[in-house]
């Protein structure tokens, strides 16, 4: 048996996020609270509070704790910032060690560090989204022409082109990056009951006032109008964003795996060696990267509900059990997105059409797939006014993406 030390997420069981979730991993979360209470420490030294040897100090002695042994024992405490602190008081000592965390509350680090983990991992899914839109771009604009069954309730119906069907994902896609890019992450600074009194006390009315904005700044967050710490709003606006990905990666996922059915077969996943493999079945290429784009997309809305019963839970100054709960929740949703949009990469730059087997699903319902338009049968072939604005509506898609 594997000791405690030795078990841990390695995405043993979520390989649509394994490789690509190093932006949110235990040691980088650590990393951020240690960055948080250094920003912190910087906005006071900056406002004349607190002396600069303590900013010095505490940055040269950088992350000091392990993270398992955190964990450990945040058990005792409620969260992991109070033995963090107390890791980092030990480390730099002296007098300087008084002004770790000072006039700040554990909430106030954790949510900021929270928030500057959403930023990093936002920053690096919002990179592999581009690469995703820049190639259904492509694949839109160099299939605008090829003619194909549309299917409603899973029966054809009327011609469309393959050129609108990549130009519907790409536009998918450009309302999730919209809604991602949208969302603000806030920094959180309000002392231990919101009022800062604590700095008040140190630093007067004015100068406190001045400090989560100056703290926001320092981090590249946004500057929080007022204390946040029972108003959860900044992690509900964030879930619902990184949902809306999910979605996005689910609808892709879902049409490629339904589209490359052996008896439909009209677009596959390529990719190295192995990729779509089967234990036993030689023949076999599995949609692989669409099946772990599929399950991503079923397990994140559960993973939203979760923090927004939290943000109806959230009592008091600080809530009992409710904030805690947002931490795996949330750390698990910005997961999936990173993961998911490398998958998505890996997906869209290897997607090919097969046109033979496009002509021949076309062909399956004969002239009835015309009856839209003419009421009847009898029409040979597909007209191109029979695909109506589609090519127009790729162009729109192409222009918002390129734009």
């Amino acid at each position: 048996m594997p000791s405690a030390d030795d078990i841990f997420d390695s995405g043993l069981l979520s390989p649509g996020t394994a490789g690509s979730d190093a932006v949110v991993s235990d040691a980088a979360v650590l990393a951020a609270l240690v960055d948080v209470e250094l920003a912190y420490l910087r906005t006071l030294v900056a406002a004349g509070i607190a002396p600069a040897s303590a900013a010095v100090a505490l940055e040269a002695v950088g992350v000091v704790s392990d993270a398992a042994d955190v964990a450990r024992r945040a058990r005792a405490t409620g969260n992991p910032v109070i033995p963090l602190i107390a890791d980092l008081r030990n480390a730099v000592g002296g007098t300087d060690a008084a002004w770790i965390h000072r006039g700040a509350t554990s909430q106030d680090i954790l949510d900021t560090a929270l928030m500057l983990i959403a930023h990093r991992a936002r920053t690096e899914s919002i990179a592999s989204l581009d690469r995703s839109i820049d190639a259904l771009t492509t694949l839109a604009d160099a299939h605008r022409s090829t003619v194909a069954a549309a299917r409603t309730l899973t029966q054809h119906s009327t011609p469309t082109t393959w050129g609108l069907r990549f130009a519907t994902w790409l536009t998918a896609l450009l309302d999730a990056r919209d809604g991602l890019v949208a969302v603000v992450l806030p920094a959180s600074l309000g002392g231990a009951s919101g009022t800062l009194a604590a700095l008040v006390e140190l630093a007067g009315h004015e100068r406190a006032a001045s400090l989560p904005s100056a703290l926001a700044a320092e981090l590249g967050l946004a500057a929080p109008p007022t204390p946040w710490h029972v108003v959860r709003s900044p992690v509900t606006r964030l879930g619902d964003a990184l949902v809306g990905v999910t979605d996005a990666l689910g609808l892709i996922g879902a049409n490629v795996a339904t589209l490359s059915r052996t008896e439909i077969a009209e677009i596959a996943e390529t990719g190295p060696a192995g990729h779509g493999a089967s234990s036993t079945m030689p023949q076999k290429r599995n949609p692989a990267a669409s099946v772990l784009l599929r399950s991503l997309s079923l397990r994140a809305p559960g993973l939203a509900s979760t923090l927004h019963v939290a943000a109806a839970a959230s009592v008091d100054e600080r809530p009992d059990g409710a904030w805690h709960a947002e931490w795996p929740a949330l750390r698990e949703l910005l997961r999936m997105v990173v993961g998911g949009m490398a998958t998505l990469d890996e997906l869209t730059a290897g997607l090919t059409i097969d046109l033979d087997a496009v002509a021949a699903n076309l062909a399956i319902t004969g002239d009835g797939i015309l009856a839209e338009r003419t009421g009847l049968t009898g029409s040979a072939g597909v007209p191109a006014t029979y695909t109506g604005l589609a090519e127009q509506f790729v162009d729109v898609a192409i222009a918002r993406a390129r734009s």
